[in-house]
């Protein structure tokens, strides 16, 4: 569950398609809650199968806090347990390691795991770190942050080369000391939307505006549901998720039954195409701007022919208004975001000429399996 563990699930299952003998060393499942699922409770270590991937699980002390202490020692504890997977590693008697980050003290792990087992390290960055971090409030400039900073760049530096989902975060690679800088993006498989597709959701005369992913700080839901009266603007807006404002929202929409907002809890990765088939359009907010970050939202919407709303700034809403696959407004502009939504309504036929420009963009440019495919052969020239 979530964007990042569906992302590399998606990758080393390719990667396994293509060929390749895929190992996952990973921590104990804990996301979105902070807590340790009830089946690995008590225990340092797992090993299992999943999708005929060997999945090798490690204890950490898992937090979901805003907090910056809770935090770090949470990514410190799988830091530091991920590296009793060194034995494993040999065995395997890896080529690549590829490493994850953020966490970022994990790629400092992956650094001397790769050094251990003679394998070529690659650090993959889904989020720059500690700048993120830093703009989410989660940590201030001081010696903390500065230290992290210092690690940031060391990684980069002794990657054989890194990977970035979006280009400012590859922008900021090279910039940083990265050998080789390589794009490699979220994107979507389409093949796992056509069959929910549907060209034009007949809903009667209700609008159906979803949003699926996690109720956090960054993405404001419960602010917005605040704001906006979606009944009144002609929407049924359904939410999917969980995550640290999920309390908030569920006691808000106890007092306020009549704002037009359905709240379903979780949802698993394979219910996403058949919730995303049923919707007029998604909404994808934003509230503060994280350097280098896009929603993967933005791709499964594309490959559900589902335009998009998206309220935040950054590289999310230009690839939005490059593909002509939604509309854009400033975050947390509600008056704005309210207008869009008219629009929408008022005007079906564009909506249509969008619904064929998302799937246009996720199978010619956004296709995560043709992707994949580039990034084994580019694996494949350090053989």
């Amino acid at each position: 569950m979530g964007a990042p563990q569906n992302r590399l699930h998606e990758m080393v299952t390719g990667l396994r398609d293509n060929g390749c003998d895929i190992s996952v060393v990973t921590a104990m499942p804990n996301y979105p809650n902070g807590e340790i699922f009830k089946d690995y409770r008590g225990k340092f270590s797992v090993t299992e199968k999943v999708d005929k991937i060997e999945v090798k699980r490690y204890w950490l002390y898992p937090s979901n806090s805003k907090r910056a202490i809770p935090r770090i020692l949470s990514m410190l504890s799988f830091a530091l347990s991920s590296l009793c997977s060194l034995a494993y590693l040999r065995r395997k008697k890896i080529d690549f390691l590829i490493v994850e980050s953020p966490p970022l003290l994990l790629a400092l792990s992956g650094y001397l795991l790769a050094k251990l087992t003679g394998s070529v390290l690659i650090t993959n960055v889904s989020d720059v770190w500690p700048l993120s971090a830093k703009e989410m409030g989660a940590i201030s400039d001081g010696f903390i942050y500065r230290s992290l900073e210092r690690i940031e760049h060391f990684i980069y530096k002794k990657s054989a080369f890194c990977m970035g989902q979006s280009e400012e975060i590859v922008s900021h690679l090279r910039k940083n000391g990265s050998k080789e800088a390589y794009l490699f993006r979220n994107g979507v498989d389409p093949a796992r939307f056509k069959k929910q597709r549907v060209i034009n959701p007949s809903n009667g005369d209700r609008f159906i505006l979803v949003y699926a992913g996690l109720l956090g700080f960054a993405q404001g839901i419960y602010e917005l549901c605040k704001a906006i009266n979606f009944r009144e603007l002609g929407v049924e807006f359904h939410i999917y998720g969980a995550g640290g404002e999920q309390q908030a929202l569920t006691h808000f929409l106890e007092e306020h039954p009549d704002r037009g907002i359905i709240f379903h809890g979780t949802v698993t990765r394979e219910d996403i195409p058949s919730i995303l088939s049923k919707a007029n359009a998604t909404l994808i907010p934003l509230v503060k701007s994280i350097y280098g970050a896009v929603p993967s939202k933005i791709y499964e919407s594309m490959a559900a022919g589902v335009p998009i709303l998206f309220s935040g700034d950054g590289e999310g809403p230009r690839i939005i208004l490059e593909n002509n696959v939604g509309w854009v407004s400033p975050p947390a502009d509600y008056a704005s975001l309210s207008e869009n939504i008219k629009y929408l309504v008022q005007h079906p036929e564009e909506v249509e000429i969008k619904r064929k420009m998302c799937r246009e963009a996720a199978e010619n440019k956004f296709n995560r399996p043709r992707q994949i495919k580039a990034l084994f052969l580019y694996l494949e020239s350090f053989e």
